[in-house]
């Protein structure tokens, strides 16, 4: 039980490269980095690589030099000290209901009481409070990705019907591949030498591993990658899931190979097929629902909105027909008339925020308010069925696998452009 909760805290660590969950109060700190108004400091850089060290040790991975680790690891406080800059000066905020909600759905995963769960962590040295900012931390940063980011995104019909065609050209949908990646970063705007630079450093790369260097180390040591302190792994990925950036390399490779150097904005991948099984046919969970949407204005704050949403709430608890207030409420001009029904939700239909607090609904309940970029809503769950691929279905599965592969890109340009922007001098001796 406690090794699965350490499991998923090391996972919210790597993925948003979060500030250390305790930090060793009696040291004497010094500055290892400023970063804009902010700074990194050794307490906090200290504690973030013994986590990663720990984790490497776990999985088996051989450790790179501490000096390398060092840069790795500051390089990826950094940019979420950036992050949380830009989303406080934004003014993204999360309130406190939605931090206890997130903190006890992470004790419910792991089948404990909050207090359990709060008395797991401080037993084992993990202060509360740190892991309450942490958490409130990776909410802020995911919110701040998709104002960021998703904005950037756009998907055409064309787009889903070309993805489905060569899919099948493919015959991708009956193969998993389970990929290591190692990325060699170049900066927004590189120069011939930058240029020259990563490549060399992504030609020595390739070449140790085609000699039998291991991946999970490499990864460590040079890669720029979001996974590269997991030892670059980026997990079981359906061929229709892959990067655009890789499948055409992916179509033609077997298990043990190694790519060739890919280029992109962002630098020079290398990829490796470390695996490869037939996929599972998967039946999906479609939920049927209607909702009430208000967004915040000058005259109404994020705070009216919720309320409102809120009395709706107990008044539709209370015996008020949903349909009509809907109509009367809802500024969702296309579902509005139709008393907010969504229909029948299939899985990407919708955005992933609403989405996971939808599927926490039991039937015929109502939702408390639930944020996202727009504004606010309330969802009702009429009822749940079990489905198989149709065509729909297929369709909007295709179109949230380019939605993600195209965030994941702009992820990536973006990161890169903020870090190039931004005013960063090192300190480490």
């Amino acid at each position: 039980m406690i090794n699965k909760i350490y499991r998923q805290i090391i996972i919210l660590l790597t993925v948003v490269t979060l500030s250390p969950y305790c930090y060793a109060a009696e040291e004497v700190d010094s500055i290892v980095a400023i970063v804009e108004e902010d700074v990194v400091l050794r307490s906090e850089l200290d504690t973030r690589v013994r986590t990663i060290t720990n984790q490497l040790m776990e999985q088996g991975t051989p450790l790179p030099p501490e000096s390398v680790m060092e840069k790795q690891v500051l390089d990826r406080l950094i940019l979420s000290k950036l992050q949380i800059q830009m989303a406080e000066n934004t003014g993204i905020r999360v309130d406190d209901e939605t931090l206890n909600r997130t903190i006890i759905s992470i004790a419910s995963e792991n089948e404990l009481t909050l207090d359990q769960f709060r008395e797991i962590l401080e037993a084992d040295g993990y202060t509360y409070e740190k892991f309450r900012e942490d958490i409130r931390n990776e909410i802020l940063l995911s919110r701040l990705r998709q104002r960021q980011v998703d904005n950037r995104v756009f998907i055409s019909d064309r787009e889903i019907d070309d993805f489905l065609i060569n899919l099948q050209h493919q015959g991708g949908m009956e193969k998993e591949y389970l990929i290591s990646h190692v990325l060699i970063s170049l900066p927004e705007s590189p120069t011939q030498e930058d240029l020259e630079q990563s490549r060399r450093l992504a030609n020595k790369v390739q070449t140790e591993l085609r000699e039998g260097a291991d991946i999970s180390t490499m990864a460590v040591t040079y890669s720029d990658g979001d996974q590269a302190l997991n030892g670059g792994d980026l997990g079981w990925l359906k061929y229709s899931q892959v990067p655009t950036l890789f499948v055409e390399f992916i179509a033609t490779m077997e298990k043990s190979d190694i790519s060739e150097l890919i280029r992109s904005p962002s630098g020079y991948h290398i990829i490796k097929i470390m695996d490869v099984r037939d996929a599972e046919k998967l039946v999906i969970t479609q939920t049927l629902a209607r909702h009430i949407f208000i967004k915040p204005s000058e005259i109404n704050s994020e705070d009216d909105v919720k309320n409102r949403l809120l009395s709706l709430k107990r008044r539709i608890e209370n015996g008020d027909d949903f349909s009509e207030l809907a109509r009367g409420n809802s500024e969702d001009v296309v579902t509005a008339a139709d008393g907010g029904d969504l229909g029948w939700v299939s899985p990407g239909d919708l955005t992933p925020e609403f989405e996971s607090i939808m599927d926490q609904v039991a039937i015929n309940q109502v939702s408390d308010p639930i944020q996202e970029q727009q504004g606010w809503h309330i969802v009702q769950v009429l009822d749940r069925r079990e489905h198989d691929g149709t065509d729909d279905i297929r369709r909007a599965r295709a179109r949230e696998i380019i939605r993600q592969r195209k965030m994941d890109e702009e992820s990536e340009l973006w990161l890169t452009q903020l870090r190039d922007d931004a005013y960063v001098e090192y300190r480490l001796e």
